[in-house]
């Protein structure tokens, strides 16, 4: 159940791994401007200031995996989720910055 689920740390190799077998959404909660100067290829802009648990996209069988800049918003965006009641509970730990520092791409 959603109420037991506790936030899931995921590296940069590991998402680039899960976006690549098709097993993930990534959601990026970070602002339009943000998301329009660089996000990881197929990321769903989603906010942060206007999250609502309620309207995340279908994942389509997919698990919803969050991502910002540092790891933060989307830290706070997952447990949102969770006590929404929603089986929502990765983020990238370190966000775009530990993307970019794993050397995988962006586009914009």
């Amino acid at each position: 159940m959603a109420d037991t689920l506790t936030l899931e740390n995921l590296t940069a190799a590991e998402l680039a791994r899960g976006l690549a077998e098709g097993r993930y959404l990534l959601v990026d909660v970070r602002e339009p401007a943000e998301f329009d100067a660089g996000h990881i290829e197929g990321a769903v802009p989603f906010p942060l200031s206007t999250f609502d648990p309620a309207a995340l996209p279908d994942p389509e069988g997919k698990a919803i995996v969050f991502q910002c800049a540092g790891g933060v918003r989307s830290a706070h965006a997952a447990h949102a989720a969770m006590a929404a009641g929603l089986p929502a509970n990765r983020h990238l730990a370190g966000g775009l910055n530990a993307w970019k520092s794993a050397g995988l791409p962006t586009v914009s």
